[in-house]
């Protein structure tokens, strides 16, 4: 809608991606910020709560807290895209696709969970399949734009080689890969939430640089052409998350579910795949990472030597049965996520 203000009527002002995308992040915030406590208190009557794991007897206390969050932050954000980004532009059309259609996914996951009154929702093999014919889905649509192709190593400025239509088997499994990572990291309050700010904020300039002619140029980016408006997507995502963050901080209120994670988790992979940035997700989501491994760890140690390797999986878990405090746990993490995102910008000049 500001577009057109300013591609019909000539307000200039509102051609500029920045103070359009500034104006996305306040506007999904305010929505966010309305419409959560309303959302969680209609939550609460219909008893649409997370179901807790029997392994993990310390976050009883948190049954009655009402999940699905990730859906008002989703559904905020694409209202705040709508009035602020060109939405004919190809890459906020299969940006907001991608939030829809991760989100759905999570919501039929969280359904189940509530309608069933326990933690294992749809089973593994069923969400792995919607999640492949999606990722495939997004994949095509992709590299029918003509996306750049090229496989990219952080630190180094020209490309590896050009992966040409294996791309993409590469951003399916990159778009997998992220969506479970940050589902798998969703476990204490707020736990997902920072990582994924920090993830999207990364991103976001390499985007918005990518978008931009001169600074592309000048930083030795590959330009990738009308790129910039995604940061309009990625800002109100921004501004939805902190609004979420309010009522996501110990002790949560709600949480956001896996309609929020896959999400999320989705989107990241996304603004990675636009900005060429695949391997450096590794770097910028280093938390959905180090809690991935700490999983596949485990399941792998135990079953080759029949031993654990942590006293419980996900990796924030072990911590917790040591007898770290929650909110110490969260914080820490919270650091390690910043400090690794300040450290992947720094690519952006080391080139």
């Amino acid at each position: 809608m500001l577009y057109y203000l300013y591609s019909e009527l000539g307000i200039n002002i509102f051609q500029y991606i920045s103070f359009r995308a500034g104006l996305a992040f306040i506007i999904s915030f305010c929505f966010s910020m309305f419409l959560l406590p309303r959302f969680i208190q209609w939550a609460k009557q219909k008893k649409a709560s997370q179901p807790i794991s029997d392994f993990i007897p310390t976050h009883k206390m948190k049954s009655n807290t009402p999940t699905m969050g990730g859906m008002i932050f989703v559904l905020c954000s694409i209202l705040a895209s709508i009035l602020c980004a060109n939405i004919m532009n190809y890459y906020v059309l299969i940006g907001i696709l991608i939030l829809v259609l991760f989100c759905i996914i999570g919501i039929k996951d969280d359904y189940t969970k509530i309608s069933h009154k326990n933690n294992k929702g749809i089973s593994a093999k069923r969400k792995i399949t919607l999640l492949i014919v999606v990722s495939f889905a997004v994949s095509i649509c992709i590299y029918l734009l003509n996306h750049n192709t090229n496989f990219y190593i952080p630190f180094i400025k020209n490309p590896i080689f050009n992966m040409g239509f294996f791309a993409i088997i590469f951003w399916m499994t990159i778009f997998i890969a992220t969506s479970n990572a940050v589902n798998i990291t969703d476990g204490l309050d707020g736990l997902a939430t920072v990582p994924s700010i920090c993830a999207i904020t990364t991103l976001s300039v390499f985007i918005y640089i990518s978008g931009n002619a001169i600074l592309s140029s000048y930083l030795l980016i590959p330009k990738i052409i009308h790129s910039g408006e995604l940061v309009i997507v990625s800002s109100a995502l921004l501004g939805s998350l902190f609004g979420f963050l309010w009522y996501n901080c110990h002790p949560a209120q709600i949480f956001m579910g896996d309609s929020g994670s896959l999400a999320l988790g989705g989107f990241i992979a996304y603004m990675g795949i636009v900005s060429n940035n695949e391997v450096l997700l590794i770097l910028i989501g280093s938390i959905f990472v180090i809690e991935t491994l700490s999983v596949i760890l485990q399941i792998g140690s135990y079953k080759l030597r029949n031993k654990k390797i942590f006293l419980m999986a996900p990796i924030h878990h072990h911590f917790e049965v040591k007898g770290w405090n929650e909110n110490k746990i969260i914080i820490r993490f919270w650091i390690i996520a910043l400090l690794s995102n300040l450290l992947a910008i720094l690519s952006i000049k080391i080139r």
